[in-house]
């Protein structure tokens, strides 16, 4: 819908989300998927909160960072797939500016937070594995809790400056976005005005963002397997590559996609594409960061298996 301005001009005020460019047929088979995918994710990340909150034993600094990945990734998936669902279902249905914006909103700033817990949690590792009888004086409730509190400040500020840029920009039409959510960098696309300085300020975000931290989580981690090596007991290099390794997964799964999406230069297919790697921060990487975790994770195993346990009738 368009609305006249005084100047002659048109104001976008909603846009239609073009979604999966495929037949009616595929958008049912589609949407099915998709909702099961979603139901996982719930489940999957709703196992690793009430296990971790169930377990005393799991009442540790990395496994109160996990919890706060399970709170991202269910509102990382929730931020997106409803509103995806609702329009396979019914395809022109528009979102209002006010919630496409917001909704760019959310997903930047889940992302930003992830992408500091991920840090966060190597650090944790770091110090667990390299300074093992100085970790409960580092890594202290109160500075995991200060940890926490920072990295949600943080992304939810750095987000703000990347909406406030993009509310300065006119929107006059056309108003289909190419995508099935607002992703900023498509709605940027339909912005009447040149968007350079939004351009740069997310460039230069995504190398402080994602390069940076994923140097320094290479550089702890680098520390940590040349500290596992050192391990003389094959159980502890067993139960520290576990850990490890699981968080890995989750790292390069993120940090992947996000630096193909936001550092890599724009070609043909580049849309379509893109639409596939956010399928990652929507769907997989959601539903995989529980299955990483408890399958790789004899802690995590070990409290599955002690929860259904207790909750057994005699």
């Amino acid at each position: 819908r368009l609305t006249l301005r005084k100047s002659n001009k048109t104001t976008v005020t909603d846009f239609i989300l073009l979604g999966f460019l495929v037949s009616p047929k595929m958008h049912l088979v589609l949407f099915g998927i998709f909702f099961l995918l979603y139901t996982f994710t719930l489940l999957g990340n709703g196992v690793i909160l009430a296990l971790i909150h169930l377990d005393s034993r799991l009442h540790t600094p990395m496994y109160f960072f996990l919890s706060q990945l399970a709170i991202v990734d269910i509102s990382y998936a929730s931020n997106t797939v409803p509103q995806m669902l609702a329009n396979l279902l019914d395809p022109i249905k528009p979102i209002s500016f006010a919630g496409c914006i917001m909704q760019t909103y959310l997903f930047v700033t889940f992302a930003l937070i992830e992408c500091i817990l991920l840090v966060m949690m190597s650090y944790d590792r770091y110090v667990a594995i390299c300074h093992p009888l100085r970790y409960t004086l580092i890594m202290s409730w109160r500075m995991c809790g200060s940890l926490t509190i920072t990295s949600w400040v943080c992304g939810s500020l750095l987000a703000l400056v990347h909406v406030l840029l993009l509310l300065r920009l006119p929107f006059c039409g056309p108003r289909e976005i190419n995508h099935f959510f607002c992703e900023i960098l498509s709605v940027l696309k339909l912005a009447c005005a040149d968007i350079w300085l939004n351009k740069l300020v997310i460039f230069i975000a995504s190398v402080f963002i994602l390069v940076v931290p994923l140097c320094l989580v290479l550089i702890s981690y680098t520390h940590i397997f040349s500290a596992v090596l050192r391990i003389q007991s094959g159980e502890g290099r067993k139960k520290a590559f576990s850990t490890c390794s699981s968080h890995l997964c989750v790292v390069g799964l993120f940090f992947g996609n996000a630096i193909i999406t936001y550092m890599t230069p724009n070609t043909k297919n580049s849309e379509e594409q893109q639409k596939i790697l956010f399928l990652f921060y929507s769907f997989f990487n959601p539903t995989l960061n529980p299955l990483i975790y408890s399958l790789r994770n004899a802690e995590v195993k070990d409290a599955l298996r002690r929860v259904f346990k207790r909750e057994r009738p005699i």
